[in-house]
């Protein structure tokens, strides 16, 4: 049964006018009120409107003859009279009402940072050649199902990846539906002398063909041999350093058949070490570009937002990425740890409902784009650098004070001082951020 009907209009988001109902998702903004409101004359009248979020093209696929009102790939909107009165047990959907006021998806500005030359040097250290090779073995598994033999195979050769680089590992057996299952867990102690928090890096490990069934070819290179083979290679940038926290690197068993390996490893955690996690980091396909320009989505909640503002700045510092966000989380394994109040993001390459492959025999190499792959993890190394804390970074030389100190207003402080390159450099704090120096060039005689 629908409610009263409704006048609707989808218009570019900054087309967007106050005196009705709206809900943005990116650059596009659907209006709605009263079926007798004035929206315009390519308006039109509907039931009642309802939210659809899916994987990939999981609710087009299963319902081809539903026309979207609005498409925004991950998330759509369609009448109240085209919403479905059955469902899959996959859950690759889902429906919930339209509200007033949601912004589904926001596109931030663009918002660079000065590049550390710390991070930027270990943002240039991620190497396509390794994890392109890690990705290809992944995908030559006849299937990765959680319940096959090839799936532990899988889980043998990540564990070999990651004790050669250093992590401890344990297995977690998990139950996926009447079968069993595991998660690797790879462990790298921080080098802090504090309290020291925990940064955790996921993403699940299994595939499926869900026409071909447990025995169908799913060879998952993107879905999701692109975040497994992701996970590995942030492992081994960040083995290259110390870091004042502790890392840990989880791939999930069961993230198709419901998220089985995320919630019961969550379900599982201590709330001391529950306590510990600083961030949850969870990469779900990040290989297929979908769009003209190279776009993530960051996916989250509230309790997450200081984590995907931090992605966002890294993405617009160190990388071409466009990204959009939302906190409207689903269907991956950050949501176990939102649901837990911790703060978990999932990156996840832009548009994926035009990525036609997954589930299927046909995810394969030959569909990625490692370039966008390539440009994810830039971006997600960064914001990392930032959790775990370099430990005795070298800084690079800084000019060596020779000048005058000036405070001009409560909580501002400029230092200006000769650099060795005998020019004028300038340093300044704003209250809370000390902002590195900046050469404003000319010469400066020694004195004397």
């Amino acid at each position: 049964m629908t409610g009263s009907p409704v006048r609707y209009l989808v218009v570019p988001t900054e087309d967007a006018a106050d005196g009705a109902k709206s809900a943005r998702f990116g650059d596009k903004t659907i209006l709605w009120g009263p079926a007798d409101q004035k929206l315009g004359r390519a308006s039109r009248t509907a039931p009642g409107l309802v939210l659809v979020t899916q994987v990939g093209r999981s609710f087009q696929d299963e319902f081809p003859d539903v026309t979207p009102l609005l498409d925004h790939g991950r998330h759509l909107v369609i009448s109240a009279a085209d919403k479905p009165r059955r469902r899959r047990s996959n859950h690759c959907w889902r429906v919930e009402a339209l509200k007033a006021g949601m912004t589904v998806v926001d596109v931030p500005p663009r918002m660079a940072r000065r590049a550390d030359p710390v991070v930027a040097t270990l943002v240039g250290e991620v190497a396509p050649a390794s994890y392109q090779a890690d990705l290809t073995w992944l995908a030559s598994l006849p299937t990765r199902h959680s319940l096959s033999a090839s799936f532990t195979t899988a889980v043998e050769f990540a564990a070999a990846r990651m004790v050669a680089l250093g992590y401890s590992t344990t297995r977690q057996a998990i139950t996926v539906g009447a079968g069993h299952s595991e998660n690797l867990i790879g462990d790298r102690v921080g080098s802090g002398t504090g309290s020291r928090g925990l940064v955790v890096i996921t993403a699940h490990l299994d595939s499926i063909n869900l026409a071909g069934g447990p025995g169908g070819a799913a060879p998952g290179a993107d879905d999701n041999g692109s975040g497994a083979a992701g996970v590995l290679e942030l492992g081994r940038l960040i083995a290259s350093r110390k870091w004042e926290h502790d890392v840990r690197l989880i791939l999930f068993g069961g993230e198709e058949e419901g998220l089985y390996g995320s919630k019961q490893y969550v379900a599982g955690l201590p709330a001391a070490e529950r306590a510990r996690i600083r961030a949850v980091l969870n990469m779900d396909m990040i290989a297929s570009k979908n769009s003209a320009a190279p776009t993530v989505l960051l996916e989250g909640a509230p309790v997450s937002s200081g984590q995907m503002d931090e992605l966002a700045a890294a993405a617009a510092t160190y990388t071409g990425l466009k990204v959009e966000t939302s906190l409207n989380p689903f269907a991956s394994d950050h949501v176990p740890f939102i649901n837990a109040g911790v703060p978990a993001v999932l990156t996840i390459e832009g548009a994926d409902s035009a990525n036609g492959h997954i589930h299927s025999a046909d995810d394969k190499l030959e569909f990625l784009d490692w370039a966008l792959a390539s440009e994810i993890l830039r971006m997600n190394i960064a914001a990392l650098a930032g959790w775990l804390g370099l430990v005795g970074a070298a800084e690079a030389p800084r000019p060596q004070p020779a000048g005058s100190a000036v405070s001009w207003g409560p909580g501002r402080l400029d230092i200006f001082v000769r650099g060795t390159d005998s020019a004028l450099h300038h340093l300044y704090w704003d209250g809370g951020t000390w902002h590195d120096f900046e050469s404003l060039g000319g010469v400066i005689g020694s004195g004397g």
